[in-house]
């Protein structure tokens, strides 16, 4: 290639592409694809949940949650400005932050002034720790003709939040044999995935025995599991928490023979009396850590969890009641 004949990049006005910040630019980016730039940006797993929610006589522009964390803690606040940051933005962000117990904060603007960005830098120094403020410049650019593309810039984030999102993977080798061993295996899964099928939303690999994935309503959560159990097995489920999840789960046993039909495999059905939560299972004997057997899991992973998302999916979509919590990351066994 002539090194001449390389384009420039040139800057383009925000309000070329969205005139409003509530008729354009929110909707925009609680499109799947914007909100995952968002996301991949920060290092979360977004799931919007609503746009303008009401808190009190304001509206909060997008609640989302991280669908990384299957906890009932992972709202995540976003507020937008298509101008340059002022005090009564941050009021608001403040406002809808205790309004709606968010756990993570995230100000997009044009650009933030350095007393906005200090603010910033100070809640995320006093606040408890779990809590998280983001500070964000949204920037448009285009190469000649081309179409126009969006950066997010971070201006502002908490002190860890660098090590914490390289985490596990620039630290590789802190990890033990077997937490080691299961990144590796999460992120071969995550790559299976990706190559195969968009419908199943997969959050960012970790070194833990589970991994979840969004079915989009709280309280239901797939997972997949890799135990190191004897003897060692791999597995997948749906679970469901909150106070509605023994009814939930009385109403797709209701369904057990003509489910276990469609999935063409012999479900556990797993309801512990000592437990609000419940989970319904298949299970394989492998070992995720054998060389000779760690594809075999990837492959049966994969088709016993788009079974179930073909299958179960649509009927706990469709049961009816109060929307209860995601379940807790301790509701998913080892």
């Amino acid at each position: 290639m002539n090194v001449s004949e390389l384009g420039r990049l040139e800057p383009v006005d925000l309000r070329e592409a969205w005139q409003r910040e509530d008729g354009d630019f929110t909707p925009w980016l609680a499109e799947p694809d914007n909100i995952k730039l968002l996301g991949d940006t920060l290092g979360l797993d977004l799931d919007v949940e609503t746009t303008e929610a009401g808190v009190g006589s304001l509206r909060a522009d997008i609640v989302c949650r991280d669908a990384s964390d299957a906890s009932d803690e992972s709202l995540v606040l976003i507020e937008n400005q298509l101008e340059r940051t002022n005090h009564v933005h941050l009021g608001q962000l403040l406002t809808y932050a205790a309004g709606l117990d968010a756990v993570t904060v995230v100000w997009i603007a044009a650009s933030f002034t350095d007393d906005h960005r200090a603010a910033l830098d100070w809640l995320n120094q006093k606040t408890e720790q779990g809590v998280n403020f983001f500070g964000l410049e949204i920037e448009l650019w285009k190469i000649g003709e081309s179409a126009t593309a969006p950066k997010f810039n971070v201006v502002a984030k908490p002190n860890d939040w660098n090590a914490s999102i390289r985490g596990v993977t620039a630290q590789g080798r802190d990890l033990s044999e077997t937490k080691r061993q299961q990144l590796e295996f999460w992120t071969k899964f995550k790559e299976c995935l990706e190559s195969r099928d968009d419908r199943i939303r997969f959050q960012t690999p970790k070194p833990q025995h589970w991994m979840n994935y969004s079915l989009g309503r709280s309280g239901m959560v797939f997972s997949s599991v890799i135990s190191t159990l004897t003897p060692p097995s791999v597995r997948v489920q749906l679970n469901l928490g909150g106070d509605n999840a023994k009814d939930w789960f009385s109403s797709l046993e209701a369904e057990k023979d003509s489910i276990e039909a469609e999935i063409n495999e012999e479900l556990i059905w797993h309801n512990p009396q000592n437990k609000k939560g419940a989970s319904i299972r298949v299970e394989k004997e492998l070992d995720f850590r054998s060389p000779s057997q760690r594809q075999e899991a990837i492959e049966w992973l994969y088709e016993q969890l788009k079974k179930f998302h073909e299958v179960l999916k649509p009927r706990a979509l469709e049961l009816t009641s109060l929307e209860p919590p995601e379940p807790s990351e301790e509701e998913v066994e080892s």
